[in-house]
């Protein structure tokens, strides 16, 4: 008999729900065979009494075999094939003899039982291990008892196979997912038809994970399931990664509809091809998104700015450093207007620029002031030096003088009433006398008429120490006497760039230098306090009223300064 036709009979014969049992004494001396048993190796009922267990089974070693524990092994077929088997030892006395029941599991779908004679052994072998190692499966009945789980289950539960058995997956139920949820996977299964979701499952400790599950329904002959093989992977890290992402994207669309709404922004290519414009931008620039779009930025050039300008502006975002300054701007109408502007290049992965994201707000309104208030100081310096005189006896004479009055009205009050107030009244007019005074002696020009250039500045770096408790070191080499514009001038800038240290570097020491050279006078005041970045500031009435008072004498001034580094101002006069 062949022996496909063997297996036809015992088929026949045998009942396909019965588990298949062999009984052994503990020499692997075969006792008892069921006919299941007998069927699945090949053999009549009967004919297996008697033989060694190891001619059916050459891998099983009784002694070294975990007693309740799903083993997997290959079996001897009669014919001489060998196939998978899945068993559990349970061992047990009788008498004075050691015996072992071994119980494979029953095998309901005979065409499967067939089929599996078609796979390779060992290809059989590394699916059941890359499954237990990778993989969490569990075995449920119809019901949804938990029949078999394997160690991956554990481990990741942190429940052990003995809590787990005979319950069912509430056990691991997280409370997070809804009735509707778990009903629409049990109809689903429950149809025999396979389901595939994301669960999210309680650990033992009361932490929680995620897993991607498939459950695959067994079917009995009438097309029912008879139970339920569950296959998941764990993706509680993958989860969280989607969480931050998705918190990641709600708080880049914060910032995008923040940036919108107060920012110009556009995006170019590494030509300089606009790729994206906000509405910001079009409304400012009077131009349609599909006006600018595939254009660079010479379609809005003012032409306020000389070549030089834009070359540093490139060169410096070329190379992928961030480039900060003020644009005045030209919009479709004709109309101008300035912004303050941020550009920030993107990199590639050999540090060079892809793409470029400029960021801008309006300032036109405060160019406008600084405009005026610029045409303001050019009045000031332009009036002639007895005006100068006047306005610092007024100043002195007049409201400082009213002030001094109303100081010591204040003070004669708190010797009668003591108040928080007064103080406070105090402290202003003595900051705003103050004031007055460093105003009036840059008006003043007296001293330097009676004394000259040098002795007028040592006069003031004197009076200007003992008032602001900043060393100015003094450093003098000028032997030509210049004309008195230009010692005006070297006079003024001095004062104003010491004002300006007093109120901003945050510093104790200070350097003034003078030096003849061949054709013409260098100046140079520095410091070492907190400096500034020359991009990101704009050019204040300080700095314009020095550069103005340079050009009047044809000269020229030059700012360095670095941030935490210090400031140095050089000012060139011609002889």
């Amino acid at each position: 008999m062949d022996r496909d036709s063997q297996m036809q009979v015992n088929n026949n014969n045998t009942p396909a729900s019965e588990d298949a049992t062999i009984l052994v004494n503990e020499k692997g001396i075969i006792s008892d065979s069921n006919q299941r048993a007998c069927y699945i190796f090949g053999y009549e009922k009967g004919e297996m009494i008697g033989e060694k267990l190891n001619q059916f089974m050459p891998e099983m070693n009784l002694f070294t075999a975990k007693e309740g524990m799903i083993i997997h092994q290959y079996g001897k077929h009669r014919t001489g094939y060998d196939f998978s088997l899945f068993y559990r030892i349970n061992a047990f006395s009788l008498g004075n003899e050691n015996y072992y029941l071994i119980i494979f599991n029953g095998v309901k779908d005979q065409s499967r039982l067939k089929s599996q004679n078609a796979y390779h052994l060992n290809e059989l072998v590394d699916l059941k291990y890359a499954l237990d190692a990778s993989t969490i499966v569990a075995f449920t009945d119809q019901k949804g008892i938990i029949t078999y789980v394997n160690e991956k289950f554990c481990e990741v539960s942190k429940y052990s196979a003995e809590e787990l058995i005979g319950k069912d997956h509430r056990i691991i139920n997280s409370g997070y997912h809804t009735k509707e949820f778990m009903k629409e996977l049990l109809r689903t299964i429950g149809n025999g038809e396979v389901w595939r979701g994301e669960v999210k499952n309680k650990a033992k400790d009361g932490s929680y994970y995620w897993v991607d599950t498939t459950i695959v329904p067994f079917l009995n002959e009438k097309g029912k399931p008879l139970k339920y093989l569950a296959i998941r992977y764990e993706i509680t890290e993958y989860k969280q990664v989607v969480e931050e992402l998705k918190k990641s994207v709600n708080e880049l669309s914060d910032l995008k509809f923040a940036l919108d709404a107060s920012s110009i922004v556009a995006i170019t290519d590494q030509k300089g091809t606009i790729h994206y414009v906000n509405d910001q931008f079009c409304r400012i620039s009077k131009y349609s998104r599909e006006e600018l779009m595939g254009r660079d930025h010479r379609i809005i050039n003012s032409g306020h700015h000389n070549k030089q300008f834009f070359t540093d502006l490139w060169r410096t975002i070329a190379s992928g450093r961030v480039w900060k300054g003020e644009i005045k701007n030209r919009a479709k109408d004709g109309t101008f207007y300035w912004v303050d502007t941020t550009i920030v290049p993107f990199l590639d992965d050999h540090n060079q620029p892809y793409q470029y994201l400029a960021i801008r707000y309006e300032i036109t309104k405060r160019k406008k002031a600084e405009e005026e208030l610029q045409l303001m100081m050019a009045k000031i310096i332009n009036v002639q030096e007895d005006e100068r005189r006047r306005l610092s006896r007024e100043l002195h004479d007049g409201i400082g003088q009213n002030l001094y009055s109303h100081l010591i009205t204040i003070n004669r009050l708190q010797t009668e009433l003591n108040h928080p107030l007064l103080d406070q009244m105090q402290d202003e007019a003595t900051e705003i006398i103050e004031e007055l005074r460093d105003l009036s002696w840059t008006l003043r020009p007296s001293v330097l008429d009676d004394l000259g250039l040098i002795p007028a500045i040592r006069s003031y770096l004197v009076r200007y120490s003992d008032h602001s408790h900043i060393n100015v070191h003094f450093d003098c080499y000028l032997n030509t006497r210049l004309s008195e514009n230009k010692e005006i001038t070297i006079y003024r800038i001095i004062q104003e760039a010491l004002t300006n240290i007093r109120k901003y570097a945050d510093t104790e020491e200070a350097t003034v230098t003078i030096r003849e050279m061949e054709d013409e006078v260098r100046v140079m005041i520095e410091d070492n306090g907190k400096g500034f970045d020359i991009h990101s500031v704009s050019r204040g009435v300080g700095l314009f009223s020095m550069e103005e008072r340079a050009k009047a004498v044809q000269g020229d001034i030059t700012i360095q300064s670095v941030k935490d580094s210090g400031t140095k101002i050089i000012l060139d006069v011609p002889l």
